[in-house]
């Protein structure tokens, strides 16, 4: 690597410092190593891309939950409502002569940094990541309408149906299974229809005009005083009646282990439906609920010798205790959606015009390296031979040079084009995964990068995928580089594997869901989708392979090269 470029990369790298988890990437990591290729031939081969829907996905135990309502311009509205089970922070409590409970108040805090701090006050300031819209001080925030029910519905860990030899898999389509399971669906748990920090004010923003704030949580004494604060994050006082009879009247050994309380209290439904007043547009959250815990705060005797002794001594007093119960269970988060990919029959000769990526319940691109024509192919001896043998002619010509002097391959791109003008103003997802569809892997491009940032989903920046905006502050186009990989189909005669692409979250993680309803292309099953893809419920248009697309934005495979002497 030569001077400029290093001092480049190291300029990026510190650039990357200035940037967090939902600022704009801006053109950082478009052009890490540069793009000026002195010396270097260049060509472009074909490819083809078309569409795929991706139907319900698999949306147990992800990493991040979305919960809200939201309206892309583009995309669509989606709803998005989750459940999740309970577990004990402490086994087995004991009580004595509890009092009726204090309060009951459950708290997920939200990915929100510090940014600042008060001037006068020191007190901390924060900013919401991963809200779309995305929050903005001093601008009133869309509401939801937000109900939280006791659930029902036991999850379990196992499928009956594989003798419990395979986890069970929950879909985004059993909304209607799980409520239809609420065991008392007419109460509401977050029933209380004051302002969290200002209980004397009526506002419901507690349910039916809840709103994300990113305001720190103040938890007040009776007499006024604050006793504690804490991030911001959805806090909601939930019903004391309900708790009190749940837990104070539970049946005896229900609070033995985690494995008879889930099954006594078998979690907590949360309903995200649009406010009165904000139909066009609610807000959704990007969660990790496993962060959130419910309090319940109560008094009574400190053991059972102080009950036991208090019958005769008056001076034995009652202290103030607390139950908490963490979030941490198995969740299943719901999408009721609208949209639906308008190309409904892909062309897979040529590829389509345009290419929707939308995660969650969504589309993906696929895609076929090189022109699909196969007339010939080269025998053991090196010699043509004319016929197909079930790889594309380029490749075979790239594999058998005529002179018998392969290429060397200093750099493969495959660049997509944004459709600026169907996109609009629709929020833009920062990055997009190129992966091996046929087996469900990253590409080796991936695994060779070792590029890292400050904000840790800008990881293998040098592999890509990185949105790259353009003078108008909107994305111009996505570039993921796949150098190795194209090494590998003419030095290695590596397999050339179909390829996926979607949006992601978060470019660290290669686990993948299922999809409920595979799909299938000549005689190949296709059945999964890598989980970050389902995570983010962002979407984009891409220009693609079709002819009738302009050859500046059509879809190609991009490659410098040196030729031998």
């Amino acid at each position: 690597m030569n001077l400029r470029k290093l001092v480049y990369s190291l300029f990026v790298v510190f650039a990357m410092a200035l940037v967090s988890c939902d600022k704009d990437f801006s053109n950082v990591g478009g052009e890490i190593v540069g793009d000026e290729h002195f010396g270097l031939n260049k060509t472009t081969f074909d490819v083809v891309a078309f569409n795929k829907s991706t139907g319900d996905v698999q949306t147990n135990d992800l990493p991040i939950n979305s919960l809200g309502y939201y309206n892309s311009p583009v995309f669509g509205k989606t709803k998005a409502s989750l459940v999740t089970q309970l577990q004990l922070e402490n086994n087995n409590p004991k009580f004595f002569a509890p009092d009726l409970i204090d309060s009951v108040y459950l708290h997920i805090p939200y990915f929100a940094p510090v940014t600042d701090v008060e001037a006068g006050t020191g007190e901390p300031i924060y900013r919401i990541d991963s809200l779309l819209p995305q929050y903005k001080k001093d601008v009133v925030s869309p509401k939801i309408k937000l109900g939280v029910y006791e659930s029902g519905y036991f999850i379990q860990d196992f499928d009956p149906a594989t003798n419990l030899q395979q986890a069970q898999r929950y879909y985004s389509s059993q909304q209607a299974q799980f409520e239809g399971a609420l065991v008392n669906s007419s109460l509401r748990l977050n029933d209380d229809n004051t302002n969290v920090n200002t209980p004397t004010t009526t506002d419901y923003s507690q349910n039916d005009q809840f709103v994300f704030s990113a305001q720190p949580i103040k938890i007040k004494k009776p007499s006024g005083t604050v006793k504690e604060t804490i991030a911001p994050g959805i806090f909601l006082n939930l019903n004391k009646s309900f708790f009190q009879n749940k837990i104070f009247n539970a049946p005896a050994g229900v609070f033995l282990n985690n494995n008879t309380f889930k099954n006594y209290f078998r979690g907590l439904y949360f309903k995200a439906e649009a406010a009165v007043g904000a139909e066009n547009q609610g807000v959704l959250a990007r969660l990790n609920t496993a962060r959130g815990k419910i309090t319940i705060i109560y008094k009574d005797y400190t053991n059972q010798t102080a009950y036991d002794n208090s019958v005769n001594d008056p001076s034995i007093k009652k202290v103030s205790k607390k139950i908490v119960l963490n979030l941490t269970g198995r969740t299943v988060n719901f999408f009721d959606t609208d949209y639906i990919n308008p190309v409904t029959t892909p062309n897979m000769v040529v590829g389509d015009e345009r290419i929707q990526l939308k995660g969650g319940k969504g589309s993906m691109g696929v895609i076929d390296l090189f022109n699909p024509t196969d007339n010939i192919q080269y025998n053991s001896s090196g010699a043509l031979v004319n016929t197909p043998n079930g790889i594309p002619d380029e490749l075979d010509q790239l594999r058998n040079p005529s002179d018998g002097k392969k290429w060397l391959i200093n750099e493969a791109n495959l660049v997509f084009y944004i459709d600026k003008t169907a996109m609009a103003t629709a929020v833009e997802p920062n990055r997009i995964l190129l992966y091996d569809l046929d087996n469900n892997r990253p590409v080796i491009d991936y695994y060779n990068d070792l590029s890292t940032a400050v904000e840790t989903k800008y990881n293998k920046f040098i592999h890509g995928g990185i949105l790259v905006k353009g003078s108008d502050s909107r994305g111009d186009y996505y570039k993921v580089r796949i150098t190795n990989h194209f090494r590998n189909l003419i030095t290695k005669d590596s397999t050339n594997v179909r390829l996926g692409l979607v949006v992601t979250e978060n470019i660290n993680s290669v686990n993948r869901g299922y999809l409920q309803t595979p799909f299938t292309i000549g005689t190949k099953q296709y059945k999964f989708s890598p989980a970050m893809a389902i995570v983010n419920p962002l979407g984009t248009i891409l220009f693609g392979s079709n002819p009738n697309v302009p050859d500046s934005k059509r879809m190609k495979l991009q490659v410098y090269y040196t030729k031998p002497d």
